[in-house]
């Protein structure tokens, strides 16, 4: 069995459909493939959200008008044939008048991720239908029917394998099974997500529970690269990653990847593949638990970074003070990403500041307290990273860059660098410019 998932851009379009299509009917074998919401579709789903909250019917209706054409385009586009077309915009009309019933309906925010999970549902329906009209066997599988997660951080994956396996023993045995990313039944029995992106998710999730034998994560672009190519030219596809290197990348910013997407496959050893739908011969990025070279990969950056120092002399031989800090961010279900101690001051970052205030309401009985917003993470990665011998010049961004922080030993992996936003692009350029380029490359 293989795991297949194609995101929103790889669905896109009725031309984008037929693609993943063919890129599905050439692999042999049974598969499990998990799409996402068409591109968009999300993003107007989040809007319709918003304005349900408001009340605001007029704006409503013409986001659901919008999102009705959208669908009904594609439908027009892929089936030539009339009475499947007929019979699959029968479906999705049917859908939409349940969606139309949930927003007519008095706010509750418990009905927030029922609104945001129609886009996967609406375009499960219509490829299984598409594929079909082809003479492509396949069977529609529900996620909320098996992908029962009730904690996003440590989802129980013989759970979810006994659910699907259950799920799977009373549909029609099939060598294509599709079903939707990103929607979950959280531990109140609701329909819940997985956050944005969280298809990636999904598919690790549910590779884990069936033991499949690889993941393949397709979307518009060909695999990892060393650096962002939204900001920096001639950046390179990377080969091969290990799960550390890959978590350590997509937890600091490469958008390629959900931060969670290794965790449920890396102890069964299952690898991922990260494909471009639209270049399907490209290599694209392996990532396993094989290391085929140390030292420097990839640089990636994360925004919305908040830094906070707490500066006190009673910290000074102190016993138990960094307990009574970090106690304070534990109370408040508030993860800290880099953290760097002196005599006399603890700096530590975060990228959730829901409970800012009352975080600081907190410290501020510790000692002085200063706050920096609008800060990114620089993370440079690799395998025992330190031992490169080039990277040494990243200590030469301090002549031109102020760096608000620097962390290394808490993953041989990974070093971190704390900068100003504004300064984000400058050093991720001048990082390619000082690590990667003129130099010789190893295998990656």
């Amino acid at each position: 069995m293989k795991v297949l998932k194609f995101g929103g851009t790889s669905v896109g379009s009725a031309e984008s459909i037929r693609n993943v299509k063919e890129i599905i009917t050439n692999q042999p074998g049974s598969k499990i493939v998990v799409l996402s919401a068409m591109s968009g579709v999300t993003n107007e789903l989040v809007n319709l959200v918003e304005y349900f909250k408001l009340g605001s019917k007029s704006t409503m209706n013409e986001i659901m008008e919008r999102l009705h054409q959208k669908h009904k385009n594609v439908i027009g586009e892929l089936f030539p044939d009339s009475e499947a077309k007929n019979d699959t915009l029968a479906q999705i009309e049917q859908m939409f008048g349940q969606l139309q019933e949930v927003v007519s309906a008095k706010y509750n925010a418990e009905l927030e991720p029922v609104i945001l999970t129609f886009g996967e549902s609406f375009l499960t329906y219509i490829f299984s239908k598409y594929l079909e009209s082809g003479g492509v066997n396949n069977t529609l599988l529900d996620a909320k029917d098996f992908m029962h997660v009730q904690s996003l951080e440590n989802p129980n994956i013989d759970i979810v394998s006994a659910r699907l396996e259950e799920t799977l023993r009373r549909e029609i045995r099939s060598e294509i099974y599709i079903t939707q990313g990103f929607v979950r039944i959280d531990r109140f029995r609701n329909i819940n997500t997985l956050k944005r992106g969280g298809s990636d998710y999904s598919a690790t999730i549910i590779a884990a529970s069936c033991g499949a034998k690889e993941v393949q994560i397709w979307t518009d672009i060909d695999g990892f690269h060393n650096n962002d190519p939204r900001y920096v030219e001639n950046t390179t596809a990377l080969s091969h990653l290990t799960f550390e290197e890959a978590a350590e990348l997509a937890y600091f910013g490469a958008k390629i990847l959900h931060p969670q997407t290794v965790q449920p496959v890396k102890d069964r050893n299952i690898p991922i593949y990260l494909k471009n739908t639209f270049t399907p011969k490209a290599a694209g990025t392996k990532i396993s638990s094989e290391v085929r070279s140390t030292g420097l990969k990839a640089i990636s950056a994360k925004d919305g970074i908040t830094a906070i120092k707490i500066k006190s002399n009673r910290m000074l031989m102190a016993h138990g003070f960094l307990r009574k800090i970090f106690d304070v961010f534990d109370k408040h279900q508030t993860a800290i990403d880099m953290i760097t101690t002196s005599e006399i001051a603890i700096s530590l970052t975060i990228d959730d500041i829901r409970n800012l205030d009352l975080i600081l309401n907190e410290l501020e009985g510790y000692g002085e307290i200063t706050v920096e917003k609008e800060h990114s993470i620089i993370c440079i990665v690799g395998e025992s990273v330190i031992e490169d011998k080039g990277i040494y010049r990243i200590f030469e961004l301090l002549n031109d860059i102020p760096v608000r922080m620097i962390s290394y030993g808490g993953s041989k992996n990974n070093i971190s660098l704390l900068v100003d936003t504004r300064n984000k692009i400058e050093i991720l350029k001048s990082l390619n410019e000082k690590l990667f380029s003129n130099r010789v490359q190893t295998v990656v």
